[in-house]
């Protein structure tokens, strides 16, 4: 199936659902980190004596699966939506969309108001550049 095309105006009507799941994503995210970090540092405290660390160790691979389930679920629904997920921390989505007969994405980052940038599907964040808005009278 060939990948959905937004319009600036149908992406941004789904600004308001995806701020909040990147939002969500996010403490996800430092959840999962924090999990991984935990897990480690008595994975190896364990390695030293080992004795009565199992619930420790339990504790945290529950708390490292939590956030890895919950991430995934987020993530399906953000493409379940059409658009791309690109960087989780930043919370940046691409929107494929269609300028001058080209494919491009409009790309838009969590915190910004609406979508106001854009750059080719062989470049990235950095190459944004503003979108031209057509004014209607």
């Amino acid at each position: 199936m060939a990948p959905r095309l937004f319009t600036v105006e149908q992406a941004e009507a789904l600004l308001p659902q995806l701020a909040p799941l990147l939002w969500q994503l996010r403490q996800l995210k430092e959840e999962h980190d924090a999990s991984q970090k935990a897990l480690a540092a008595l994975q190896a405290k364990a390695a030293g004596n080992g004795h009565g660390m199992d619930g420790e160790l339990g504790q945290a691979r529950a708390g490292l699966q939590h956030a890895v389930t919950g991430i995934n679920a987020i993530i399906e629904r953000v493409q379940g939506m059409g658009c791309e997920l690109k960087d989780m921390e930043m919370g940046l989505i691409d929107f494929r969309s269609e300028m001058d007969g080209r494919e491009v994405y409009l790309c838009w980052k969590l915190g910004e108001e609406n979508i106001g940038w854009w750059h080719e599907t062989d470049s990235g964040f950095a190459s944004r550049r503003p979108l031209r808005r057509v004014a209607h009278d």
